[in-house]
């Protein structure tokens, strides 16, 4: 997720005036809302608060205690906390130190699970301050006495992503969006540039002592300009030297399918390898609105739509999460952060679109805004999650303290979001660890 600039602010503000259908401009009351049952404790990107700022997601399913399972959630600068089903802090991972002096320190951005992998459960997260992937073993007697769960398993010969000199790991193209998958041929983490296009295709090892390292399989770099139907061509408005990057990723695993959010353009659909051709799946509002920065006011201003765009998301494009089912069925989640709704297509066939929600305040708990990155659960975690679990990211937890403004992670039922638009709640017709 990239902070919230007035160049975010100015493009999401232009994308709803010039391009939302007018039902949907009606504002929040049109949308249908979901509600938390849980949130986690406020997180502050300050001295004070430790430069924690909430990121993504990942839930870990507990193998025999369902109601003992972990969410992961990145925190940037913070590190990596994890949390019981109550929203209860159970363990606070600091981010590695920079090397040097002049060096960027560890800045943890997303993260997800990889089951069964050299005999254990792993928490993957990329460290876009230092350009790695690091890897945490999840301790399920731990987690099922509510003890810290998490041990760092990562290689400390790890390479960089990206890069190949420090100094240009400080220059902050890193490591940035993270999603894992396993299949006969080994288990990988795919992973995105910041500030570019680029998605890699790394393959996970074992190495001395049990550490957890990877070697690069291959790279790709998606589209930064696109030819419009009038022939014009068209980029996304950015800051100078950026190009629109992807952060959300999902692989569906069942397909080999990777599924990935360029934040300012669409979500993309491609095979989990990085071989074929990718589909630009849906596109953003804001598609094919141009814009000139002006470094005065470091805003877009923003000419007059043509009409190219989508109608389901508002830039960024970001969290993207699967919902299975049985027989290949189940539902695509995407965030919409620039009107902070999600968005609900099928997983099978060509991704048919199914509604927008939101998730709203109750009681005595604030709605999810600006939400960045977000996983579902289908399976039964406990008395409260007996029908699924869904986590959102929160990128304006209320209230704020004064100044200082936070984040945290709402917890909401699936079968609440299931009943917006008749989505089917399957807690036997698939599991993460088969």
């Amino acid at each position: 997720m990239r902070p919230l600039s007035r160049l975010s602010l100015a493009l999401a503000a232009a994308c709803l005036v010039t391009a939302l259908p007018a039902a949907q401009a009606a504002g929040a009351d049109s949308v249908p809302t979901a509600h938390p049952e849980v949130e986690t404790p406020a997180l502050f990107d300050d001295e004070a608060g430790g430069n924690a700022n909430g990121d993504d997601p990942a839930i870990w399913v507990h193998p025999t205690r369902p109601g003992k399972s972990v969410v992961a959630a990145t925190a940037k600068e913070g590190g990596l906390y994890a949390y019981d089903l109550k929203g209860a802090q159970l363990q606070h991972i600091p981010a590695p130190a920079a090397p040097g002096d002049d060096d960027e320190p560890g800045r943890f951005n997303n993260a997800d699970v990889l089951y069964g992998f050299a005999g254990r459960d792993l928490i993957a997260v990329s460290d876009r301050g230092r350009d790695h992937i690091r890897f945490y073993a999840v301790d399920p007697a731990a987690a099922a006495a509510g003890r810290a769960p998490l041990a760092d398993v990562t290689d400390p010969a790890v390479p960089f992503v990206f890069n190949t000199t420090q100094e240009q790991v400080n220059e902050a193209e890193t490591a940035y969006g993270l999603a894992v998958w396993k299949d006969s041929t080994g288990a990988y983490v795919l992973v995105s540039r910041r500030h570019e296009t680029a998605v890699a295709l790394l393959r996970l090892k074992t190495v001395s002592g049990g550490k957890i390292g990877y070697d690069k399989v291959r790279q790709i770099s998606l589209p930064s300009s696109f030819t419009l139907p009038d022939g014009n061509t068209w980029s996304p408005c950015l800051e100078p030297g950026e190009l629109p990057q992807v952060e959300g990723m999902v692989v569906d695993a069942e397909r080999d399918v990777l599924y990935a959010a360029q934040e300012t353009v669409g979500i993309w659909r491609m095979r989990a390898d990085l071989t074929g051709e990718p589909v630009l799946m849906d596109k953003v509002r804001g598609y094919g609105v141009p814009g000139t920065y002006d470094p005065g006011t470091e805003e877009c201003a923003f000419g007059a739509d043509p009409g190219f765009g989508g109608t389901h998301l508002t830039a960024d494009a970001e969290g993207l999460t699967i919902y299975h089912r049985s027989g290949g069925k189940g539902y695509l989640l995407a965030s919409s952060q620039g009107d902070s709704t999600f968005a609900v297509y099928r997983r099978e066939g060509a991704n048919a679109y199914l509604g927008q929600f939101r998730v709203g305040a109750d009681d005595g708990i604030d709605a999810a805004e600006h939400s960045d990155g977000a996983m579902v659960m289908n399976v039964p975690l406990g008395e409260k999650f007996d029908e699924g679990l869904l986590v959102v990211h929160d990128g304006a937890n209320l209230p704020a303290d004064g100044d200082r403004e936070n984040t945290n992670f709402k917890f909401v039922e699936w079968d609440d979001v299931a009943d917006l638009h008749d989505l089917a709640v399957d807690t036997r017709g698939w599991n993460p660890r088969r």
